[in-house]
């Protein structure tokens, strides 16, 4: 067994390279947005958004917090920080076009901010018309000064010193660094299971997608969290670090821009565990695209990532109408 000290130094090994992940993960997603979309790259506080439809998942407030939850937007996009109590947000197909699949959608921004436009509604929008109801999950994020101006001087002044994250990033010993972000997760696929039925949902048929940070948590919920099993996994982004595979691990679909300049020519040990332990995996590399694409329009082909993702959960029978999307649809004509 190893001795507590030793465990203490390897648990705070961790936290410092999750956090050196996060900071990187920022600047980097922060330049290419601003390649893609050539928008105003100062931070503009805003009011936080009316979000009428967001469920509180009910997992408490961060312990500690002191800052509030805040909004601001750059590159044309909206993100939020500080977010202290988490919520789901629902954004169902039209019955007609329902599939009786559900995603849930995380976002990234380096357990500092949430990308809550380019990796979440808007995802959660096009899924939506692809006739999948798709779930934003606002978890819970690591908290950064409540002013901000001493938010952007702080974010400044970490990526002055952020570095390429050293080493392999095990998933095992990340896990016990997201407990908040995790107990988010597994709450969000409880409640879509709950109330699967009012939102003609298929509980066997519940996946995740993440980015870059949300894409550690998908990650961490389908490796971690075992009442959470997902159907169906998206890791877009994120680090391609070899994990264990369990036996029974979800389908896993995978994008990665060979720029990435956070996990790109890294290795691709993530996709290498799946293959060995012979679990359904598909991998996209695009030339080009960098990191933090999301959905925003690009002169790359890792724009296409969004329709291959589609494409692969048609071939795993995910757009097939289930029974309840049926049912739904059914109830629907006059």
């Amino acid at each position: 067994m190893m001795p507590m000290f030793a465990r203490i130094q390897t648990a705070s090994l961790v936290r410092r390279r999750v956090v050196r992940f996060a900071v990187t993960a920022l600047s980097i997603a922060m330049a290419s947005a601003t390649s893609a979309a050539a928008q105003n790259d100062k931070m503009t506080q805003i009011p936080i958004p009316a979000q009428p439809d967001a469920i509180v998942l009910g997992t408490g407030e961060l312990p500690g917090a002191t800052a509030p939850e805040a909004w601001h937007r750059q590159y044309g996009s909206a993100f939020a920080r500080n977010v202290t109590v988490a919520t789901l947000t629902p954004f169902l197909p039209d019955p007609a076009k329902a599939t009786g699949t559900a995603v849930v959608v995380a976002p990234g921004g380096g357990f500092r901010t949430l990308s809550m436009e380019n990796e979440g509604f808007d995802v959660a929008r096009a899924l939506a018309e692809r006739g999948v109801a798709a779930f934003v999950l606002k978890y819970r994020l690591s908290q950064t000064p409540r002013d901000m101006a001493a938010f952007e001087q702080s974010m400044a002044a970490m990526f002055s010193s952020a570095a390429r994250p050293r080493g392999p990033m095990k998933v095992a010993e990340v896990i016990p660094t997201l407990a908040p972000q995790l107990a988010d997760s597994r709450a969000a696929f409880a409640l879509i299971r709950k109330r699967a039925s009012e939102w003609h949902v298929n509980p066997q048929r519940v996946g995740m997608v993440g980015f870059s940070a949300g894409a550690m948590l998908t990650m961490a919920t389908a490796l971690g969290a075992h009442d959470a099993k997902p159907a169906f996994i998206g890791d877009i982004y994120g680090p391609l670090d070899p994990v264990t595979v369990p036996p029974d691990a979800p389908p896993l679909f995978v994008a990665l821009a060979a720029d990435d300049p956070l996990f790109g020519g890294r290795g691709m040990g993530l996709i290498d565990s799946w293959m060995a332990a012979k679990r359904p995996v598909e991998f996209h590399l695009y030339e080009q695209g960098g990191h933090g694409f999301g959905m925003y329009r690009k002169e790359t082909t890792s724009t296409g990532w969004f329709d291959a993702f589609v494409r692969w959960l048609g071939m795993h029978g995910m757009l097939k109408p289930s029974e309840d999307a049926l049912r739904a649809s059914a109830g629907d004509r006059p």
